[in-house]
């Protein structure tokens, strides 16, 4: 079994700066479990351009407000909590955080590294999960 407590993981190598904002990783590939949980803040105006080439996520909201956008048909939908969103087709998009900081729970499969982070200073879709 295991149990882990937020308060535990910040501050430690879980805690992830992944380009806007952080990750924090409560199951990565190290604890022998085929996908990872994250509880993800993305920065209050930030916009980010990502894309999974290596893994199917799920996020839902549990605070904040921002937009999901596919990058190839322009297609955006609201983010506020209660909202749930999959990249079921490796779907290259835009993250977009407004006035508050959005805060996402999230599960990758298949698991991640956990040291994955995002290059969101390029024009290119981030690669790195």
């Amino acid at each position: 079994m295991i149990v882990r407590k937020l308060e535990d993981l910040i501050g430690t190598d879980r805690d992830v700066a992944w380009g806007n904002g952080r990750s924090r990783r409560f199951l990565i590939e190290a604890d022998r479990v085929p996908y990872s949980l994250t509880d993800t803040i993305v920065s209050s105006g930030s916009t980010s351009l990502l894309e999974y080439r290596n893994h199917i996520e799920t996020c839902y909201c549990i605070s904040g407000k921002g937009r999901v956008r596919n990058a190839s048909t322009d297609e955006e939908h609201a983010i506020v909590p209660g909202t749930m969103y999959t990249l079921d087709r490796n779907d290259p998009h835009y993250l977009i955080a407004d006035e508050e900081d959005l805060r996402l729970v999230c599960i990758f499969l298949p698991a991640l590294r956990g040291n994955e982070v995002h290059d969101v200073s390029s024009r290119e879709h981030s690669s790195a999960y």
